[in-house]
C-alpha cells in the first residue's frame, strides 16, 4: 500500500520505526493511568503530546540517527492513547445506571478501539481542510512542534544553533518553574487555586474559581487575546447572569453559598452552554463544507494519481492513507459495531425491533461522528486539545440518540427505560471516542506538518496509539471502580466514590430525554446566545482588522467552570502584552518565539509532574499524600502566598525570556 510514498522526498530516514512505536507505547501505560484517574476525580484531562515529545528526545537522544521525524511519532502514539482515556466522560455512565456492575474487557476495548479508529480515518480527508488550507492557530500543536524543532538539534549555521539553545533553554525553565510549583501546590504550602463564592443580593449566589495553574496560563498565551476575551464573556454569560438569576429561584434553605452555586451552574447554566455550543457547532460545521469537500476532491485526486503510477509526483508531506484504504477501513469498523449493537439490543428486550434501531444506530454513528470529527477539529486549532468542550459534544450526542430512540421505539423493551438510556449511552461511547481522537488527531497532524513529518506514516502511528490506549483504557477502568467506586452508583455505598462528573452529568441527560424531564428551555437559551454571538462574531470580522468573537469559545466559556477557563484568560491577556513589548524589541520574531517556547515549557512541566503526583494519590489512597501543612495553613494563607508567588513568577519568567532575546541581538 505504501510503496509509492518512499519514493517521493528526500533520502531514508527514521521516522515509523519500530523503537519509536514501543516507546510510545510505553510512555502510553503511564499517562492513560493518570489521565484516567484525573478525569474520574477532578473531570479534566491533560494533553500529553509534549510531555511525550520531551521524554522521547531524552531517550532516543541516546540511540543513532535519532530525527526530530521520530520524535513526532513517538508524540503521536502516546498523545493519540492518552487522548482517548476521555472516553471516561461517557463509559461509566453504564456503570452509574447499574446497566453495568464492571468494565467488561472487550466490550470496552471493542468501543474505544473501533471509535477511535474512526476518528483518525475521518480526520484524514479533514487535514487539508483544517490544516493544510486553514489559518487556525492550533496552540498547542505548534508548542509541540517547536518542542521538537529546539530538542532535536537540526540547525546549521552559529546563529541558528545560538537561537536553538536560547528556544530549548526557554522550554527547560519553563517546565522546571512550572514542574517546582506544582510540587510546592501538592505540599499545600501553596493554594491550587483561589475560590470565592457570595451573595448576590438578597437570594443569588455567584462566584469565581482562579485555578493556580501554569498550564492553563501557556494555554492562554498560546490561543491569543481575542479568544481568551471570547471566553472571558462566555465566563461573564455563566456566573454574572447565568448562576445568579438561576439561584435566585431555588430554595437554599441549609445550602451552603459554594453548594448552591455549584449545582445551579451544573444542573443549568452547563446546559446554556451546551446549547451555544450547539449553535456554534452547526454554524462552524455550515463554514467547513467548502473546504471539507475541497479536501475530499483533493483526498481523491492524489488516491487516482497514486494509482496511476504518479504517487512520486505527490510531494511527501501531502501523501495520506489513501482515500480508498481510508472507505474500507471505516467500513471494516462499521461491521463489530453494529454487532455489538444487535447484542446490547438482544440484552435489552429490542428483539421485535432488533433491525431497525441497529441499522439507526449505525447510521447515527457514521452521520454524527463526521460532524463531531469537524467539529472538534476545529474547536482543537481554534483553542487546544486540553481545552476543547468533549463533554459538551458527548451531551449533544445523547441527547440525539436519547430523541432518535424515542422516535423509533415503537414500545418500551422488557427491560424498561433503562435499557433504553443503556443504548443510547453506548451509541455516544462510540461517538465520543471518534470526537475525543479527531479531537487529537488534526492537533498532531498540524505538529508533523511544522516539522516536515509525513502524513501517511503519523496517520499508522495514530491507530497504533488508538489500539495501545483501548488496550489498557478497561483494566485501569475496572480497577478504579471496584477500589473506588462511583458516585451514584447502585450497590454498597463507599466512603471515597469517584464524581467522575461528566459521565454522571450526560447518563443523568440520557435518562431525562428518555423520562421526558430535560428543561428544553435552557437548550434553547444557549441557542440563542450561541446565534447572537455568531451575529456579533461576524460583524466584528467585516468592519475591524482584527477583532472578533469566537462563538464556539463563548460557548466553552459558560460550559467550562471558571476553574478551567478564567486562568487561560489572565494567559490570553498576559502573552498579548509580552508580544506588544516584544514587537518593540531588536528581534521582534524572535522574542514573540521565546515567549511561545516558555509556554510550552510550562505545559511540559506541569503534565509531567501530574503524572507523577497522579500515582502518588492512587497509589497511597490519600488525596494529599506530599501534604506539609494542615487544612488550616492550607486555606487563606496558602492562597495569598500561592497568588502573589504565581503571579511573580510569572513577571519574572517574562522578564527574562526579553533579557535573553536582548543577550542574544548584542551577541
Amino acid at each position: 500500500m505504501m510503496a509509492n510514498h518512499a519514493a517521493a522526498g528526500p533520502p531514508a530516514r527514521a521516522e515509523l520505526t519500530l523503537r519509536g512505536l514501543v516507546l510510545g507505547v510505553l510512555i502510553t501505560v503511564a499517562f492513560t493511568a493518570a489521565n484516567v484517574y484525573f478525569g474520574l476525580k477532578a473531570g479534566l484531562t491533560f494533553a500529553t503530546s509534549i510531555p511525550a515529545a520531551v521524554i522521547s528526545m531524552a531517550v532516543l537522544r541516546g540511540f543513532k540517527g535519532m530525527t526530530v521525524q521520530e520524535n513526532n511519532i513517538v508524540q503521536t502514539v502516546a498523545s493519540a492513547a492518552g487522548t482517548l482515556s476521555a472516553i471516561i466522560f461517557v463509559l461509566p455512565g453504564l456503570v452509574m445506571i447499574g446497566w453495568w456492575t464492571g468494565f467488561p474487557y472487550w466490550t470496552s476495548f471493542a468501543i474505544c478501539a473501533l471509535g477511535g479508529t474512526l476518528g483518525v480515518m475521518y480526520s484524514i480527508p479533514l487535514r487539508r481542510a483544517l490544516i493544510t488550507d486553514s489559518d487556525l492557530p492550533y496552540p498547542e500543536g505548534v508548542a509541540c512542534a517547536e518542542v521538537l524543532r529546539v530538542g532535536g538539534g537540526e540547525h546549521a549555521d552559529a546563529s541558528a544553533v545560538e537561537e536553538s539553545r536560547n528556544g530549548l533553554r526557554a522550554v527547560v525553565w519553563g517546565s522546571i518553574v512550572a514542574g517546582l510549583f506544582a510540587v510546592v501546590v501538592a505540599t499545600r504550602i501553596f493554594a491550587s487555586d483561589v475560590a470565592r463564592t457570595f451573595r448576590v443580593g438578597a437570594r443569588s449566589v455567584s462566584g469565581f474559581d482562579f485555578f493556580l495553574s501554569f498550564a492553563l496560563f501557556a494555554v492562554g498565551h498560546l490561543v491569543g487575546l481575542w479568544v481568551g476575551l471570547a471566553m472571558l464573556f462566555g465566563a461573564l454569560i455563566g456566573w454574572v447572569w447565568g448562576v445568579p438569576h438561576y439561584s435566585a429561584l431555588v430554595a437554599r434553605d441549609g445550602v451552603s453559598l459554594a453548594h448552591l452555586a455549584q449545582t445551579t451552574w451544573s444542573h443549568q447554566v452547563r446546559f446554556i452552554g451546551a446549547g451555544a455550543i450547539g449553535a456554534s457547532a452547526v454554524w462552524t460545521l455550515a463554514k467547513l463544507v467548502k473546504p471539507v469537500a475541497a479536501g475530499l476532491r483533493s483526498a481523491m485526486a492524489a488516491s487516482k494519481a497514486r494509482a496511476g503510477g504518479g504517487g512520486a509526483l505527490l510531494p511527501r508531506t501531502e501523501q495520506d492513507i489513501p482515500i480508498g484504504w481510508v472507505a474500507l477501513i471505516s467500513l471494516a469498523c462499521m461491521v463489530p459495531i453494529g454487532f455489538l449493537l444487535a447484542n446490547l439490543g438482544a440484552q435489552s428486550g429490542l428483539g421485535g425491533q432488533l433491525l431497525l434501531v441497529v441499522t439507526g444506530g449505525v447510521i447515527y454513528i457514521v452521520l454524527m461522528s463526521f460532524f463531531v470529527s469537524a467539529v472538534c477539529g476545529y474547536m482543537a486549532g481554534l483553542i487546544g486539545a486540553s481545552n476543547s468542550p468533549l463533554s459538551g459534544i458527548g451531551i449533544l450526542a445523547v441527547i440525539g440518540a436519547a430523541l432518535l430512540l424515542l422516535l423509533g421505539v415503537n414500545a418500551m423493551p422488557a427491560a424498561g427505560p433503562q435499557a433504553l438510556v443503556a443504548y443510547a449511552l453506548f451509541i455516544t461511547s462510540v461517538v465520543f471516542a471518534v470526537a475525543t481522537i479527531a479531537n487529537n488527531n488534526l492537533q498532531d497532524l498540524k505538529t508533523g506538518q511544522l516539522v516536515d513529518a509525513t502524513p501517511w506514516k503519523q496517520q499508522v502511528a495514530l491507530v497504533v496509539g488508538v489500539l495501545a490506549g483501548a488496550a489498557i483504557i478497561p483494566p485501569i477502568l475496572d480497577l478504579v471502580n471496584h477500589a473506588y467506586g462511583f458516585a451514584g452508583a447502585p450497590g454498597p455505598v463507599r466512603e471515597h466514590p469517584l464524581p467522575a462528573p461528566q459521565a454522571g452529568l450526560i447518563s443523568a441527560l440520557a435518562q431525562g430525554v428518555i423520562q421526558h424531564n430535560v428543561d428544553w428551555s435552557l437548550i434553547r437559551i444557549g441557542l440563542a446566545i450561541g446565534v447572537a454571538t455568531i451575529l456579533i462574531d461576524e460583524t466584528l470580522r467585516r468592519v475591524t482588522r482584527a477583532a472578533h468573537l469566537s462563538p464556539l469559545a463563548v460557548g466553552l466559556g459558560i460550559y467550562l467552570p471558571t476553574q478551567s477557563t478564567l486562568m487561560v484568560v489572565v494567559g490570553a491577556v498576559a502573552g498579548w502584552l509580552y508580544d506588544r513589548h516584544a514587537a518593540r524589541s531588536a528581534r521582534p520574531e524572535p522574542a514573540k518565539q521565546l515567549g511561545v517556547l516558555l509556554a510550552s515549557g510550562m505545559i511540559v512541566g506541569e503534565g509531567l509532574v501530574g503524572v507523577v503526583i497522579a500515582a502518588c494519590v492512587a497509589f497511597s489512597g490519600r488525596d494529599f499524600p506530599l501534604a506539609l501543612v494542615g487544612d488550616e495553613f492550607a486555606g487563606r494563607p496558602a492562597e495569598l502566598l500561592g497568588g502573589a508567588m504565581f503571579a511573580l513568577v510569572i513577571f519574572l519568567m517574562y522578564r527574562w525570556a526579553a533579557r535573553l532575546n536582548r543577550a542574544a541581538a548584542g551577541a
